[in-house]
């Protein structure tokens, strides 16, 4: 690790003096365009790399920038790392918000089965970067805060719902919300990351969704409402 972050840091002191970086505001609609190409760029180049074989170089050369645009954008490849972990991280769960914020008219079962087809979808999508952010997690303390307060917010949402499920008599009221959403996120991301990223689990697409719905269904018994009240 000692090695990456010396090997960062020499390109960071290395940065070519230009007056063309300075030219655009990072702020202005061409800057944060040429900022979210540098940040798709660098998710390419650690999918096929790694994050230790990665090199911002690489990073600039595949988002057409010169190098000194990259030090006018981010500081280092750990920072441009953390950024490329917020965009995934937002990728992952935007289509399980799409369903379960939604005000659409599904029954309750459909709700969670279509809520979980979604974001399996998208964590076998994201499997390679998932990963990844899973390993520079453990010696990044920022990606490790980055993932743990996405945990936390996912928790705190699931729990809610539970909450409102459990006050309309449609979820088991025994539950405790945060204990119950906290253990079925943590089985829902550790059976994709065994089934995407280990590939430890042998299954069709459709029996994972089906049983991984079941699971949550039958955790919290979750009942439709009466049509009739």
């Amino acid at each position: 690790m000692t090695m990456t972050r010396t090997r960062a840091n020499t390109e960071t002191t290395e940065q070519p003096a230009s007056t063309e970086t300075t030219k655009v505001s990072p702020r202005s609609s061409k800057g944060v365009k040429t900022r979210e190409r540098l940040v798709e760029a660098a998710k390419e180049i650690f999918e096929e790399h790694g994050f230790l074989n990665a090199r911002i170089s690489d990073i600039s050369e595949r988002a057409g920038q010169s190098h000194g645009s990259f030090y006018y954008y981010f500081d280092s490849k750990e920072e441009i790392f953390r950024e490329v972990a917020i965009s995934v991280d937002k990728r992952l769960f935007a289509p399980l918000d799409e369903v379960i914020l939604s005000e659409q008219l599904l029954p309750s079962h459909q709700r969670v089965r279509e809520a979980m087809r979604r974001h399996l979808e998208s964590f076998r999508k994201e499997a390679r970067m998932l990963s990844l952010i899973e390993h520079v997690a453990r010696f990044d303390a920022e990606v490790n805060t980055l993932k743990l307060a996405r945990h936390k917010q996912l928790t705190t949402r699931v729990a809610d719902i539970i909450r409102r499920l459990q006050r309309r008599k449609l979820a088991d009221s025994k539950l405790d919300a945060e204990i119950t959403a906290a253990a079925l996120g943590a089985l829902t991301h550790r059976f994709a990351e065994l089934w995407f990223v280990q590939g430890a689990i042998d299954c069709t697409f459709k029996d994972g969704v089906d049983q991984l719905t079941r699971l949550f269904v039958n955790a919290i018994k979750l009942q439709e409402p009466d049509p009739k009240a």
